[in-house]
């Protein structure tokens, strides 16, 4: 059997082949510095946002959870304003009401006694006996008118005129056999106070 041929090569491995290596110029090198720090700026950048947009959401997060408490804390002050306001002004419109009412009663002491009794004798008319009371003070200048306002309703019973000094002025008391009617301001006052008290009440606990 022949011995295997050698292979022999002519090549030498150990010198560089000048035409499969070339040296990089300046400029590719520059280029490729370039090129690298170009992704390195973009990496860093694309970075940064996302670090930022994770800061940004996190503090709008924050700063609507502010925003909500102080909403909150201005709604509650808001509503106790609201409520106190609510208060002074019924106040003030009641006791604007007691003024006017008092002054009223002041220059015309007899206008609401003539309306009651006027309404009586309208619904009264055949009602045998009819007594009204009123203030001692008021009783000559009222009886005159409560006669011709009985006489103009056709009101042909007895009619019963008396002055009492413990009736308020403007107060008057009506009474006939089976029923009666009194106007009486501080029962009225009293009315109002209550019924105001109970609307404030439940506006408080509505509250």
């Amino acid at each position: 059997m022949a011995a295997p041929a050698k292979f022999l090569f002519d090549m030498d491995f150990g010198v560089p082949d000048k035409a499969r290596e070339k040296p990089a110029t300046a400029s590719e090198i520059a280029q490729k510095i370039a090129s690298a720090e170009a992704r390195a700026y973009r990496d860093g950048y694309d970075a940064a946002q996302r670090e930022a947009k994770a800061e940004s959401d996190r503090r709008s997060a924050l700063a609507l959870e502010e925003i909500g408490i102080a909403i909150k804390g201005i709604a509650t002050r808001f509503s106790g304003v609201e409520t106190r306001m609510e208060t002074e002004a019924v106040d003030v419109a009641v006791a604007v009401a007691r003024k006017l009412c008092n002054e009223l009663i002041s220059g015309e002491p007899l206008a609401e006694i003539n309306a009651l009794v006027a309404d009586c004798f309208s619904h009264l008319v055949s009602t045998p006996h009819l007594v009204v009371r009123i203030n001692d003070s008021l009783y000559e200048a009222a009886r005159e008118k409560i006669e011709r306002q009985a006489a103009q309703s056709g009101f042909e019973g007895r009619l019963v005129i008396l002055a009492e000094p413990e009736i308020a002025t403007g107060d008057c008391r009506i009474e006939w056999a089976d029923g009666g009617v009194v106007l009486e301001r501080a029962a009225i006052e009293a009315k109002i106070n209550e019924l105001v008290g109970r609307y404030m009440a439940s506006r408080d606990q509505a509250g």
